[in-house]
């Protein structure tokens, strides 16, 4: 309800209809992109796919921000960010259609291939860079006062705008794969991502120039300057161990988040399907993402009335106990529609978590640290995901699924459970502040 009520009030200021525009058509092209990425590299009927493919696409989708992320502030504070919303996706869409032409010719060879890979990496890496300035530049079309709430509503839009992108690419493979070369289909994929990339760009030059900012542009910082920042960040956590323990806590679930995202692909494509049958593995991987996207959505709701019940420590450490007790059961049961219904809750109780600690941090952070510290959040959030993916590599079995392998993701959760709780205790009072129980 206060979702609905927010959104409909927000709904009256013109400027904020055209950033949500902007952000759920990027988001939706992302999806679309991201579903070309995998269907090209790990959906191929003539190969079959293994963790280290897995875990190349999403570094490729994920590292490059952790290194570029720091120094984007200079751009987002010297240069208008209405332009960079439309030179960005601007560009976005040239990559796009670039990447379709060389898919289209098959690009399984040097240096086509290379060549599409370094493009996509460029491409995903625009992405955060993007969604940065859309941030930055949300205060410009709200009431102060509706700032909050704002906040609120776009971490839902985004990952809405995703799943429609998702959809609709998972709909074009499948469909386009009986009908057509896999890699055609592909193409057509990328094309569509291309449309959407303008799309979102046209809807960025319906703002004025200088209309999301920055008002006084900031020239005086360096890259040096952005570096010794970063060493700041990690200065103050020093003198904050409970949000240093929360940003434990987060690592931790992207670490073990990882192996699990990596087990689910393997077993949807190695696992359940035969090497040649990559349309069936598509639509399950597809509703795999569909699914526990869902439950990222819904962990608005969910969120705040854990808290209310538990407090943010015991509401943290009751999402990863619960999360290790769903990858046991059904998560632990090798049969697709178990693990898609595993998948749901996996979904919900992970973003929850992120929404806890995204919350323990905006509390407890000086204001004058808070955008140094939230760099480091990110740089975590990222790199230990793709961790996770290495690590599954190295340790799962080629076709992603076994029992041993899930049950033991069950305890690699319950184990964190109880490290956190632990390393928690003394400061359980502190978790409180900021969420209306202190």
């Amino acid at each position: 309800m206060a979702f609905s009520e927010g959104l409909r009030r927000l709904w009256r200021l013109p400027r904020f209809r055209r950033i949500l525009g902007v952000r759920v058509s990027t988001q939706a092209a992302d999806g679309t992109l991201q579903v070309g990425l995998a269907s090209y590299v790990l959906l191929s009927p003539e190969q079959q796919p293994d963790a280290w493919s897995i875990a190349m696409v999403l570094a490729i989708t994920m590292l490059p921000f952790c290194i570029i992320g720091p120094f984007t502030s200079l751009a987002l504070d010297r240069w208008p960010r209405q332009r960079i919303l439309v030179g960005t996706d601007g560009l976005r869409c040239i990559i796009a259609l670039i990447v379709g032409a060389l898919v289209w010719g098959g690009a399984r060879q040097n240096p086509a291939h290379i060549s599409l890979l370094l493009l996509l990496l460029v491409a995903m890496s625009l992405n955060r860079f993007l969604l940065a300035a859309l941030t930055a530049g949300l205060e410009h079309t709200i009431d102060r006062r509706e700032y909050l709430t704002a906040s609120s509503i776009m971490p839902i839009i985004g990952p809405l705008g995703m799943m429609i992108g998702v959809m609709v690419a998972a709909a074009v493979r499948v469909v386009g794969g009986h009908w057509m070369p896999v890699h055609h289909a592909d193409t057509i994929i990328f094309c569509i991502a291309a449309v959407l990339f303008l799309l979102s760009a046209l809807l960025g030059t319906r703002f004025g120039r200088d209309e999301l900012g920055p008002t006084t542009p900031d020239t005086s910082r360096t890259a040096s300057q952005v570096v010794h920042g970063v060493i700041d960040g990690f200065g103050h956590l020093r003198a904050l161990p409970h949000v240093s323990v929360g940003l434990g806590l987060i690592g931790a679930q992207r670490l073990l988040f990882g192996v699990y995202s990596v087990a689910m692909m393997l077993g949807y494509r190695n696992y359940f399907h035969a090497k040649a049958d990559v349309n069936a593995a598509m639509a399950d991987m597809a509703s795999w993402g569909v699914v526990m996207g869902a439950g990222f959505v819904l962990s608005a709701a969910f969120m705040p009335r854990l808290v209310r019940s538990l407090g943010m420590r015991g509401a943290l450490i009751a999402l990863m106990v619960a999360t290790g007790l769903v990858q046991a059961l059904p998560g632990g049961i090798l049969n697709r529609w178990a693990l898609l219904a595993a998948s749901f809750f996996v979904g919900l109780f992970a973003q929850s978590l992120k929404a806890g600690v995204d919350t323990v941090c905006q509390a407890h952070i000086d204001e004058a640290y808070k955008g140094r510290v939230f760099i480091v959040y990110d740089m975590i959030y990222n790199a230990l995901y793709v961790g996770g993916a290495v690590l599954a590599a190295l340790v799962l079995p080629v076709h992603g699924v076994s029992h041993p392998g899930l049950l033991g993701l069950a305890a690699g959760y319950l184990l964190v459970a109880a490290l956190f709780a632990a390393a928690s205790g003394r400061h359980s009072r502190l978790y409180d502040r900021g969420t209306g129980r202190d």
